[in-house]
């Protein structure tokens, strides 16, 4: 079976996104890909 493709995006990409992103390859890895991605760098 193929992995559903996930994008979490967010402003910073500074935790939400890769705490979500996290969260799904952790718990659902075997039929999710997860990744994460922020709009504008984070100072």
């Amino acid at each position: 079976m193929k992995k559903q493709k996930v994008q979490f995006v967010c402003i910073h990409n500074g935790a939400r996104s890769q705490m979500a992103e996290a969260w799904l390859n952790f718990f659902y890895g075997d039929r999710f890909e997860a990744k994460s991605a922020g709009l504008e760098p984070g100072q």
